[in-house]
């Protein structure tokens, strides 16, 4: 896979995200037998991927890590829209067997289409998989311009209306047809394209997650890109929770020493956040980002970040995306019957917080992760 080099404005996210995983007590820690590990790989998502955890021996800790990377390496494979690999049927297979043939995929390309999809169906197309034409007519448009600041009259500046309207005619998630029992996904109309932008990599790195806590590896975390995953707390004898820090999308994100929002102690949690300040260019003040609102096609600007914490990232990869197009009061019901912790970050400033995030968050609810003796 070519890999593309990432933003210095991805890197200070990333970066952000470890600083506040590696912060620790000042108390010298306890001697438990578990030392602290961790590692970081590039290849895969078009990401950084890290990995921090507790083992007893480095040895240990490296056997983990290869299988995690080995995994990350295989359904980076089999979720791509833009790359073939020689003996694998991944989404750039189906999207070019659109209103051909149906295509036969392996399980782990399978299951995550069709929780995918169940997912858009539950949010009543918020996010929908099969909006991959509009989407790479945006995309196309944030490859060209990426990081620049066009003025507001600036000609070709973003896609034509007629253009992602007549894209978006072939987004029909009805005539997405999986089938379990042949193991097989159609695109029944010729034009038709996949786009799992919105869900892969959190799905991808749950199943990671708990692949390798099944194997033994118990106490660590996973971070890809705006997707944390938190297993068991850490076995330094002194903290009962991950400390995750959530980006604020206003700081100089080109600065490792920028102070988060806030900071969410988990454990066996995720912790995903979406926002604008990652892939994006201006046109005049306008802020021309990767998260398109079905309903206008054309990027949503209600918030500048969201953050969603709950049991699993591949749902919370989902939320993300959907709760940043929808508006505040009808979001926050949704989030409240599905019981996953949110924050709001507005482009005016105002941050806000449910009830279940409140309880998580160190500065504005007051959570410790220090182990009560």
């Amino acid at each position: 896979m070519s890999i593309k080099t990432l933003t210095r404005r991805g890197a200070a996210l990333i970066l952000a995200v470890l600083l506040a995983l590696s912060a620790g007590c000042e108390k010298k820690p306890p001697d438990t037998g578990y030392t602290r590990y961790s590692t970081q790989f590039y290849d895969t998502f078009d990401t950084i991927i890290q990995v921090i955890g507790y083992t007893r021996t480095q040895e240990e800790f490296e056997g983990y890590a290869e299988t995690i990377h080995r995994r990350f390496q295989e359904l980076s494979r089999l979720y791509d829209r833009f790359y073939e690999y020689t003996g694998v049927n991944n989404v750039r297979t189906i999207n070019q067997n659109a209103g051909v043939a149906p295509v036969e995929v392996e399980p782990d390309l399978l299951e995550m289409l069709s929780f995918a999809k169940e997912w858009c169906e539950k949010t009543d197309g918020r996010v929908n998989i099969a909006m991959g034409p509009a989407l790479e007519l945006w995309h196309q448009y944030r490859e060209r311009y990426a990081g620049q600041a066009l003025e507001a009259d600036a000609p070709d500046a973003a896609p034509a209306m007629e253009d992602l309207e007549e894209a978006d005619r072939f987004s029909d998630l009805d005539k997405v047809v999986i089938d379990r029992v042949n193991r097989t996904v159609f695109l029944e109309e010729k034009g038709m394209a996949l786009d799992v932008g919105a869900v892969a990599k959190g799905y991808a790195a749950q199943r990671v997650a708990d692949e390798i806590y099944e194997a033994g590896f118990t106490s660590f975390t996973i971070s890809a890109g705006g997707n944390v995953v938190t297993k068991d707390p850490p076995l330094d004898g002194m903290r009962n929770s991950w400390g995750i820090g959530i980006q604020d999308p206003f700081a100089d994100l080109n600065d490792p020493d920028s102070k988060s929002l806030d900071v969410a102690l988990v454990a066996n949690k995720c912790v995903v956040t979406s926002g604008d300040y990652r892939q994006y260019y201006l046109v005049g003040e306008q802020v021309i980002h990767h998260i398109i609102d079905p309903e206008t096609l054309w990027p949503s600007n209600r918030y500048r970040a969201l953050t969603v914490v709950g049991e699993d990232s591949g749902v919370g990869d989902f939320l993300s995306t959907c709760l940043f197009v929808m508006d505040y009061e009808e979001g926050r019901a949704l989030a409240g019957q599905l019981g996953v912790g949110v924050m709001w970050v507005f482009p005016d400033g105002r941050v806000e917080v449910n009830k279940k995030m409140r309880s998580l968050l160190r500065e504005r609810g007051g959570a410790t992760n220090e182990i009560k003796n």
